[in-house]
């Protein structure tokens, strides 16, 4: 157990910050909140897994993808296509001119179902989906690009092109995936009513669960030899490559588990919601993920997740209270965080055994010091006599 605990925590202040966070979501917010916000923080725990993918990709290997959002969304639309067939059986769908398909399948005129379809009849190989698929695909565009060197601003413009061709080859096949619209009336998982108050909390726990089990994961790699390989490669890549080591296969590799994540995030997150369309893949959310991810800490696992909870807490608060102004608000925010937390709000308990000195100094200098009497004599005084 002492072991376990030295692998993935580095000190012990790291934690008591991870028990107080799972505290907070597995004791506090579900006996202090509705089910309706509760099911809102889950929702925002999904966003989570990209931003522990990120911590490794982004914070520890260097690598900044602005295209996350594209393996979220195949997680999502794997889980999305198992519920839909579900829900399309041949009873519920028998006033469609083709019962048995989707409804979105049936307006477009297609008379059966897609071969790419068929599989996800099956959960199993849904929930292998989940993770192989956005794997591979990421693994063969880290491999395709990082053999040849590329990286730095150009890898992040070359995968936010493809979080676009992606939006966008949703959007123009929507007789396959539903088109802009997504798929939608997604209601049961085996039988069981994903929409009740019920299944809605105990789909938050294991949202929670995942997430937590992760964020423990990334830190293991993270204090393994692996984990200083990548910090090795994100500050002196030659070196690295010159040592022996294979700097695309790592990157590829760390590449692919944070895409397997996302997807398992994007899969959650189909569960919580009920529906997955393209405005939650594209170039808009690809960067707002990242966003999260710099707001709480891109260094920091729970830093990630916590600047999910925060950024997404405080959309939904200024667009509850202030319509009007909540777009200016939020970016208000962004540019403070910036400005004057670098490394995130994560790096202020970095700041905080800086600030003692200073702090030392100051209750010192305001100390009240006794008065002295204007000829007090010294404390060797010369004697009067001879």
């Amino acid at each position: 157990m002492q072991t376990l605990f030295r692998s993935l925590f580095k000190s012990r202040a790291e934690a008591i910050a991870f028990g107080i966070f799972i505290l907070f979501i597995f004791v506090i917010f579900p006996l202090t909140m509705p089910i309706f916000r509760l099911n809102l923080v889950g929702k925002y725990l999904t966003y989570g897994f990209v931003g522990v993918g990120l911590v490794l990709l982004w914070g520890r290997c260097g690598v900044l993808s602005l295209g996350q959002g594209v393996f979220f969304g195949l997680g999502g639309y794997c889980m999305a296509m198992f519920l839909k067939l579900e829900a399309s059986d041949p009873v519920t769908t028998a006033i469609q001119s083709t019962p048995g398909i989707p409804d979105f399948m049936d307006w477009n005129q297609l008379t059966e179902l897609p071969w790419f379809w068929e599989p996800f009849k099956s959960l199993p190989f849904t929930i292998f989906a989940i993770f192989i698929v956005p794997g591979i695909i990421a693994f063969f565009i880290g491999w395709a690009l990082f053999r040849r060197r590329v990286g730095g601003v150009y890898f992040s413009i070359i995968t936010q092109a493809i979080a676009l061709i992606f939006s966008l080859g949703i959007d123009g096949n929507q007789g396959y995936t539903g088109g802009r619209n997504g798929i939608t009336d997604l209601r049961t998982l085996l039988g069981w009513d994903i929409r009740s108050d019920n299944a809605q909390f105990i789909l938050y726990f294991v949202s929670a669960t995942l997430l937590v089990l992760v964020a423990f994961s990334a830190k293991y790699i993270i204090n393994t030899r692996l984990g200083r390989v990548l910090v090795a490669i994100r500050d002196r890549e030659d070196r690295v490559r010159f040592s022996g080591y294979d700097v695309a296969m790592v990157r590829s590799f760390i590449f692919a588990f944070a895409a397997m994540v996302s997807g398992l995030g994007g899969a959650m997150f189909v569960l919580q919601v009920g529906f997955m369309s393209p405005s939650i893949v594209g170039i808009v959310p690809s960067i707002e993920m990242v966003i999260f991810t710099a707001v709480g800490g891109r260094l920091s696992v729970l830093g990630a997740i916590v600047g999910c909870l925060l950024v997404n807490y405080g959309k939904t608060t200024f667009s509850e209270d202030f319509p009007n102004l909540w777009l200016y608000l939020m970016g208000g925010t962004f540019i403070a965080v910036v400005m004057f937390f670098p490394n995130g709000l994560a790096g202020l308990a970095d700041k905080i055994p800086m600030l003692k000195p200073y702090a030392s100094k100051w209750l010192n200098r305001n100390k009240q010091e006794p008065a002295k009497a204007p000829n007090t004599p010294s404390s060797n005084p010369v004697s009067d006599e001879p």
